[in-house]
């Protein structure tokens, strides 16, 4: 049977999806996929989910702690987790376990927060800890915590708008009404799609005095009140100006935390008692334990986790003599003991994503504030309105109680009551439904006179009320006196210590190595060997690339620096100790691969000392010389890589080390010899120096050869001895030089 052709697919640059129906596949243009689908899903994630709002809150957060508030669980008792986790479910149609890890985060137990929402009992984990995980929400206990007064004021007062739960069933609000800035208090961080938000916590009296403060005077300098974050995990910070500037200007950067430890003399042991909010216990034990291991680090011989009910603590035991302070410094490197935080002020506002600096942020905030304070205000002055309304009827009626009574009495219908009221006295139907409300009881003077009192107060009230409104100067008094309240009332003494960057002596750490004996070995085609003494006792012969030679050889020990010069005016450097021991059978490493020198670049020199003492003298082709101070190439730090080595401007013909001055033979390719001591050279400290002439050289000439002289190298010194610069002698016969007439 023939086999049906198929239809040529079109290979288009937009891709087709498909859509199986019925029988039939529809051609779909991916464009309108991802518009229809993707981008629902993304926007979803950023405006309800991810990415939290001036008042602080992600959705999650907000409807637990708004069905937590509607427990009546401020100021009352603790109830089961899982009672709270069911009741969310009413605002939060998700999975319970995903509503009780939100819940975990804002409670008191996990430490997470500097001013937890949620005040626990029972086992709640800890933040700093990942395998202290926390029981099941039927063990747990919990209410909100007092502080949350402040996040729920005046909210049955119309501050903030409500919206329909996911059934329709319950109402419940888009923004909390909170009276402190709560989005720079307790940190915030969350993924999104293609955006992220990372909020730092500030210290809550601080960042209350800076929002006051900035209401007053809109270009206070923020610095002056609040400084730096205040970590709850504590630590230090490591202030720089200019970074924690571009944060509170853009709401970008980062900042260095650092662990505090104290040093126990007794047990010769440093306990570390607080940690960079980034990292965890277990992953700094886990990574000291991989230097010790490793060998970079030998001063430790034991790390536990000692933490307990007294709090975080991490116990390192020390070998006698090591210095705590010190090794210290190498964890603060090597390990997240110090850590970044990274910021990205991110957050929604009027629902768009925005990222704010410092300023704007409490701009923003203020802004909100005026408004929950403006509709609060609103709110009372309409409920006062409506009471003085009812008290006016009622101050119309104190006038002939009697008559109110006979008008009741002989209305026959229930229905004519409140019109026979109205018209009787003068006054509206709600007046006089709430006349015809008062009970028989209440029907004499005093009571009346009672009530109408409040009629004066109540005016005053309104005429205050009526001014707020009118002016935002009123409008913001009263957001300050709230801010100077909430600080005097819930501050805090700053967790986090600030260490300024300047002050902080960053020492390069002395690495201990094992010091011995080694020969080392360089070759022409830039192979080096480390071989100890006794190993190339007992070896053979030495092991070499096809057409190699040895080019250097020398006896030196393990703990000795290394420069390797390029042809391409580049030095690299590493200490013997950074190469393996290896054998005369074995054909080492190559250097220019394990240094990572450039692309066609090779090695020409090996240099070799311990206290950057003695000098390089460079010998370049056209007949120039340089001599550098080998400190040139000492760094305080641990560089590997220093351009600018030696002049380029002529091709090097040879590169030497000497420990002090010496005779150094040079031969060009006519063959002529020039010897020369290396005092007549003047040292210099820049490395790219240019060198002086030496030899003089003929049109298509240069050096060819230069080496340090052996004592009777040649017969007759002296005779290659000449004032420089100097064309040289040519060898006579007995001396084995080859004549050559020019």
């Amino acid at each position: 049977m023939a086999r049906k052709k198929q239809p040529k697919r079109e290979n288009t640059p937009k891709m087709q999806g498909f859509i199986a129906g019925a029988g039939e596949i529809q051609a779909q243009d991916i464009n309108d996929t991802l518009r229809q689908n993707y981008m629902p899903y993304a926007m979803s994630v950023i405006m309800s989910r991810a990415i939290p709002e001036i008042d602080g809150f992600k959705p999650s957060h907000r409807k637990l702690l708004y069905t937590m508030y509607k427990m009546n669980l401020l100021g009352s008792a603790r109830t089961k987790s899982a009672n709270i986790v069911g009741q969310t479910m009413k605002l939060n149609p998700h999975g319970d376990s995903a509503i009780y890890d939100t819940m975990v985060r804002l409670s008191r137990g996990y430490e997470a927060l500097l001013h937890p929402y949620v005040d626990s009992k029972g086992n709640f984990g800890k933040f700093y800890s990942r395998d202290m995980a926390w029981a099941a929400s039927r063990y747990t206990e919990a209410r909100l915590d007092p502080i949350c007064r402040e996040l729920f004021r005046d909210i049955d007062k119309d501050t903030v708008d409500f919206v329909d739960n996911y059934d329709s069933t319950m109402k419940e609000p888009t923004l909390l009404p909170a009276a402190f800035p709560s989005v720079l208090v307790n940190a915030n961080t969350g993924i999104a799609v293609g955006m992220a938000s990372s909020i730092c916590p500030f210290n809550l009296a601080e960042v209350c005095t800076t929002a006051a403060e900035l209401i007053r005077d809109p270009k206070h300098d923020i610095f002056m009140t609040m400084q730096a974050p205040d970590f709850p995990g504590g630590g230090q910070i490591i202030f720089d100006r200019a970074a924690m500037e571009q944060i509170y200007k853009t709401g970008r950067g980062s900042i260095k935390v650092r662990s505090r430890y104290t040093y126990d003399k007794s047990a010769n042991c440093i306990d570390i008692t607080q940690i960079p909010p980034t990292t965890t216990i277990e992953a700094i034990v886990e990574k000291v334990i991989d230097l010790v291991k490793q060998g970079k680090v030998k001063e430790i011989t034991d790390i536990r986790d000692e933490t307990g009910l007294d709090g975080l603590k991490i116990t390192i035991d020390l070998k006698r003599g090591a210095d705590p302070d010190k090794l210290m410094q190498r964890l603060f490197r090597m390990t997240t003991l110090e850590d970044s935080f990274s910021c990205n002020f991110n957050v929604l506002i009027a629902g768009v994503p925005r990222v704010l600096g410092v300023r704007e942020l409490f701009e923003e905030w203020t802004a909100f504030r005026m408004e929950c304070v403006r509709r609060r205000t609103h709110y009372d002055l309409t409920k006062k309105k409506e009471k003085l309304h009812l008290l006016y009827g009622l101050k119309a009626i104190l006038l002939d109680i009697d008559k109110a009574v006979r008008i009741v009495r002989e209305t026959e219908e229930e229905s004519e009551v409140v019109p026979n009221l109205m018209i009787g006295f003068g006054i509206d139907e709600i007046q006089a439904e709430y006349v015809a409300e008062i009970r028989l009881r209440h029907l004499n003077r005093e009571f009346i006179l009672k009530r109408t009192e409040e009629v004066n107060s109540l005016e005053e009230e309104i005429r205050d009320l009526e001014a707020i409104l009118a002016s935002k100067t009123r409008i913001k008094t009263i957001i300050v006196r709230e801010l100077n309240e909430i600080a005097q009332k819930y501050g805090q003494p700053r967790r986090s210590h600030i260490l300024y960057a300047e002050e902080i002596a960053e020492e390069e750490p002395v690495e201990t190595v094992p010091d011995y004996p080694v020969n080392l070995f360089f070759t022409k085609e830039g192979y080096f060997k480390k071989i100890t003494p006794l190993s190339l006792r007992m070896g053979g012969d030495q092991k070499l690339k096809d057409g190699d030679e040895i080019a250097q050889q020398m006896e030196s020990t393990n703990a000795a620096e290394l420069l390797f010069f390029s042809d391409k005016a580049q030095v690299y450097k590493l200490k013997a100790a950074d190469f393996a021991d290896t054998k005369a059978s074995v054909m080492g490493e190559y250097v220019p691969a394990r240094v990572q020198m450039d692309e066609g670049e090779s090695a020409a020199y090996m240099a070799v000392t311990t206290d950057f003492k003695g000098y390089m003298l460079f010998v370049f082709d056209n007949g120039k010389v340089a001599k550098v101070e080998l400190s040139a190439y000492y760094t305080k730090t641990n560089r590997r890589k220093l351009i600018n080595a030696y002049s380029d401007k002529a091709p090097l013909a040879a590169a030497l080390q000497i420990s002090e001055d010496c005779d150094v033979l040079l031969t060009s390719s006519s063959g002529r010899r020039l010897l020369m001591n290396t005092a007549l050279i003047a040292p210099k400290t820049t490395k790219s120096t240019q060198g002086v002439a030496v030899m003089n050289l003929k049109k298509g000439q240069r050096i060819t050869d230069a080496h340090i002289y052996q004592e009777d190298e040649l017969q007759n010194p002296s005779r290659y001895r000449k004032k420089i610069p100097a064309l040289g002698a040519l060898p006579n016969g007995e001396e084995g030089g080859e004549q050559i007439s020019l």
